[in-house]
């Protein structure tokens, strides 16, 4: 499985992805390694809901901590990788790396495979952060550990925390040579990484036009390949014969999901996605490079690294009530004063209490269940007896004296722990970065000394927008009242407490009137949620897309489940839902 580490001038860089988040297609990893060529399979397990649960798993086993799935792959595909020469790089230490390093070493012995097994940690700074309610502290690496790793003839190398895009802008700068300032093949690397670290989602999956394509192919699409040149560039693609499709729209709608601004930073560089063009290079493959045919543009990173810090933040339960048929508002509100009223007269009231009424009932329906709406009660505390014994008793005791018709979806439980995310920031000499080899030498990894503040793209560096359509073709009758979903794609997702929304156009046509249309003020309009919360506007006229951050909306990140959608992954969906009047030339 070792070998020499090309340099500069060396062929296309075969870099596969086998798991988009802890849960994912368990089969991924040897479907990937007997599909096709490959030189490095990576696997992202970690999220920001992960952190938590292997932090609470930790709790209870401190030899824990770390993704066993990962393990049991291996179990499976060690000797595939081995006889193949495929290299494997995941993040599935998670919050202990050395002790997923020395599982997967006891593994190969026991298989008897000879793999030397390499692990990356510095990231975990939980003791700077003392406080029995923070289970997790860790520092965003990047790809320098990795690099080192392979550079020394690591053939599995597992991390804790580092960027997505690290698994692959490692496994680059290492086959390639390239030095910490080789910013533009960097930033590449950094976009072809984050196409890949969602797995499926480059290849057709939750993707908005899906209904275009054949659904067998969608129904099990295949993971996705990126082909790294020497220059930065890449193609992005998949194994001949899997499923799914690889097209400027699937690429498109990744590249747009969990960012912000034209800027894209990271530890390693900060990449320009207002430098990046796609272009369909055949079936399956996309290409990605610059404006001018070269790399995509990289900038120095940021002074600091991103820490996620995870804490408890208390307890939470809700109960689901059934309301049927007619009166369904003054159902609502007659069972609401009852629970507001018992709950008040409680011995312990919860610290907050959120209701939400979903409409889904509808006029004369043919069932039951179609004939009903849902009212949710969620309550939080520090306490958990305030969100269980409280909620239950209140709500089970009105059984026989509330409205008619009265059940729940289920009955409260004891409420459960939820947990909150909050980014923190550090400077990067703060972070011992180490590469720790198979034969126990410790490689330091040297912080970035040129660096750059992060600042919004300067309104004159920003590439103008496109002439709106004419006035012939957008107003009076030459409209439809129609949803937005019919001209435009979108894909959305969270950072925190912020979601993202990246809307797209496919025609230039589209595009200007999208550009045009789709304002700051017309994007709370069609979302109401979105009305009173900050809602900033970036234009990435490459790839004819606007990307909407709206800050705030999931409350302190999704493990506190502060909305209906916690991860806003259907915010965008709900967008293309939302009708407005759309020229009749782009229908």
């Amino acid at each position: 499985m070792t070998g020499s580490t090309p340099g500069p001038g060396a062929r296309a860089l075969r870099i596969g992805n086998a798991s988009g988040f802890y849960g994912d297609r368990f089969d991924a990893m040897r479907e990937m390694l007997t599909g096709g060529p490959l030189d490095v399979l990576t696997g992202d397990y970690l999220a920001e809901l992960t952190m938590l649960i292997l932090g609470r798993d930790r709790l209870k086993n401190p030899a824990g901590g770390y993704a066993r799935t990962f393990l049991r792959q291996l179990e499976e595909c060690l000797g595939l990788a081995h006889e193949r020469g495929v290299r494997i790089v995941a993040n599935a230490g998670g919050l202990n790396p050395a002790g997923l390093a020395d599982a997967v070493r006891e593994l190969a012995k026991r298989l008897g495979i000879p793999t030397r097994v390499a692990h990356v940690e510095g990231d975990d700074l939980t003791a700077r952060y003392p406080g029995p309610e923070n289970l997790a502290a860790h520092a965003y690496l990047g790809g320098g550990g990795i690099a080192a790793c392979l550079r020394e003839g690591a053939d599995v190398v597992v991390t804790g925390r580092v960027t997505d895009a690290a698994l692959v802008t490692g496994p680059a700068a290492a086959h390639f040579g390239w030095a910490a300032d080789a910013r533009d093949r960097l930033a590449g690397a950094v976009v072809a990484g984050h196409v890949l670290e969602c797995g499926t989602q480059a290849t057709g999956g939750n993707y908005s036009f899906f209904t275009e394509h054949d659904p067998a192919r969608l129904h099990h699409p295949g993971f996705p390949v990126a082909e790294i040149h020497e220059d930065g560039t890449s193609v992005i693609t998949k194994h001949d014969g899997t499923g799914g499709v690889v097209d400027v729209g699937t690429v498109t709608a990744q590249l747009l999901y969990e960012t912000s601004g034209a800027r894209y930073a990271g530890p390693d560089v900060t990449a320009r996605l207002d430098s990046v063009r796609l272009t369909q290079e055949g079936p399956d493959r996309v290409r990605i490079d610059g404006v001018r045919g070269d790399g995509v543009r990289g900038e120095a990173p940021p002074p600091t690294l991103k820490v996620g810090l995870n804490r408890l933040g208390g307890f939470r339960n809700e109960v689901v009530f059934v309301l049927t048929g007619l009166d369904i508002e003054a159902k609502a509100a007659f069972v609401r004063v009852q629970m507001e009223a018992a709950l008040a007269s409680a011995k312990s009231r919860p610290a907050e209490v959120r209701w939400e009424l979903s409409r889904t009932d509808r006029p004369d329906a043919p069932t039951e269940e179609t004939a009903s709406a849902l009212l949710r009660l969620v309550v939080r505390d520090l306490d958990q007896d305030a969100v269980g014994r409280t909620l239950s008793g209140a709500a089970i005791e009105l059984a026989l004296g509330s409205y008619p018709g009265f059940h729940v979806l289920a009955p409260p439980g004891k409420g459960a722990p939820y947990g909150v995310f909050e980014d923190v920031y550090v400077p990067h000499v703060d972070v011992d970065h180490v590469a720790v080899l198979h034969d126990g030498r410790r490689i330091p990894v040297m912080p970035a000394h040129d660096t750059l503040v992060l600042r919004p793209v300067e309104p004159s560096q920003q590439p103008p927008l496109p002439e709106p359509l004419p006035a012939p073709l957008s107003t009076g009758s030459a409209v439809r009242r129609a949803p937005l979903g019919l001209v435009a794609g979108a894909r959305s997702g969270d950072k925190g407490g912020n979601a993202n929304v990246g809307v797209w156009a496919r025609t230039d046509d589209a595009w200007r009137w999208l550009a045009h249309t789709l304002t700051v003020g017309r994007f709370r309009e069609l979302l109401p949620e979105c009305a009173d919360l900050t809602v900033v506007r970036h234009v990435l006229p490459n790839l004819r897309a606007l990307n909407f951050v709206v800050k705030g909306i999931l409350g302190e990140g999704v493990a506190a489940q502060h909305r209906f959608d916690p991860q806003a992954k259907a915010l965008g969906e709900w967008l293309r839902a939302r009708h407005l009047d759309i020229p009749e030339v782009l229908l």
